[in-house]
């Protein structure tokens, strides 16, 4: 048995990809994991410890300094044979882990330089500046590390340009949490649902104008935190905001229920450079859950969702082509009922954690032979 350490300082306890996939995966497998979190709750859960370290801070600055260095602290009078971290602050952390002999694997859920280009807290002059001084900094501290797992094979192909232990791990759903009932006949309701962060970058307000043009009774179920804040002041402005069923945070029971009520589900991000091979873990859920899918246009994401025919990608940019996309799905239940059908069967033979966790078990076990 091999003691396994993952650690967070950003990520809640209950992390989806964290905590439910890959530390549960690692335990059924034999191993003792632990969880290191900041600010949650602990508890032991299917094998898996969770660890919470009470720590005080005031914005990311403190964050990177007082929660990083509690956490290290605590990595290293855990003496685990492996760590397997999640969050970029932590890099310099996990440098020293490896400089004292510890294998360490750097988990990266996102682009982060090419994500900078977009965050409304930079100011636009110095978003390029500073994603191409976080990426220098980051390829740095990530070279040092033992092993490097990604959450798509965009990010995968960029690491592997200068380390050689780098495995793609997607966000794939969790086989038993798929429903195997009926569901997109005449029982649902004229809504759609949009789950996740709501951002201008995520195309919330070119889908409430299309709601202008959707069919009268069609409604959006809009669950997620506005980031930042004050975007909502904008949306409330629109006409299609009437048309809006606003549902706060969402937890995993509420998200299902929205999914079980609605005809599609929403997913038409803008065109920007880290969406553009991003995987979108709601787009994958919506094709669980039988939902036909709306997405952005973008290569990658018609090869899943046209490929597969369990959706319809639309120009994100476009209120009437998203309206054009919700109100033909709405017209013809036949043809949802197929494209839910088929979003199902896609992710039980290719999108799917069953498949990513035998990727990740292989990972360690090559990574722990070494």
């Amino acid at each position: 048995m091999k003691h396994i350490c993952h650690i967070t300082t950003v990520h809640p306890e209950r992390d989806t990809r964290i905590f439910y996939k890959e530390c549960k995966s690692l335990a059924s497998n034999g191993n003792k994991v632990t969880l290191l979190v900041v600010n949650g709750d602990s508890f032991e859960e299917d094998g898996v410890q969770v660890t919470s370290l009470p720590c005080k801070f005031k914005g990311r600055i403190q964050r990177f300094r007082k929660a990083s260095k509690i956490a290290f602290k605590k990595a290293l009078e855990i003496n685990a044979d492996i760590y397997h971290f999640h969050d970029p602050e932590f890099l310099v952390a996990a440098s020293k882990l490896v400089k004292r002999g510890s294998k360490v694997i750097y988990d990266v859920h996102e682009d982060l330089p090419r994500q900078l280009l977009s965050k409304h807290y930079i100011p636009k002059y110095l978003r390029k500046p500073v994603s191409v001084f976080v990426e220098k900094l980051e390829n740095r501290y990530a070279r040092q590390m033992t092993g490097i797992v990604t959450a798509t094979d965009f990010i995968r192909d960029r690491f592997l340009q200068f380390h050689n232990k780098v495995e793609s791990i997607k966000n794939y759903p969790i086989l038993p949490a798929i429903s195997n009932e009926s569901k997109l006949k005449a029982n649902k309701n004229a809504e759609i649902v949009y789950v996740g962060s709501i951002t201008n970058e995520r195309g919330l307000t070119e889908l409430i104008k299309a709601l202008e043009l959707t069919k009268t009774d069609i409604r959006l179920n809009l669950a997620g935190k506005y980031a930042p804040e004050e975007y909502r002041n904008e949306l409330v402005k629109l006409r299609g905001w009437g048309k809006v069923n606003e549902i706060g945070f969402a937890n995993r029971v509420k998200v299902r229920e929205l999914f079980q009520k609605s005809f599609a589900g929403m997913v038409t991000l803008h065109p920007i450079i880290n969406y553009l091979d991003a995987l979108p873990v709601k787009m994958f859920e919506y094709m669980a859950d039988k939902l036909p899918v709306i997405a952005s246009d973008f290569p990658l994401w018609k090869e899943i969702v046209e490929g597969n025919n369990c959706g319809i990608c639309v120009n994100p940019m476009d209120p009437e082509a998203i309206a054009n996309a919700i109100n033909w799905i709405y017209e013809h239940p036949d043809g949802a009922e197929e494209m839910g059908q088929n979003g199902l069967k896609a992710v039980h033979e290719i999108y799917n954690w069953a498949i990513e966790e035998k990727k990740l078990i292989n990972f360690y076990n090559n990574l722990l032979n070494n």
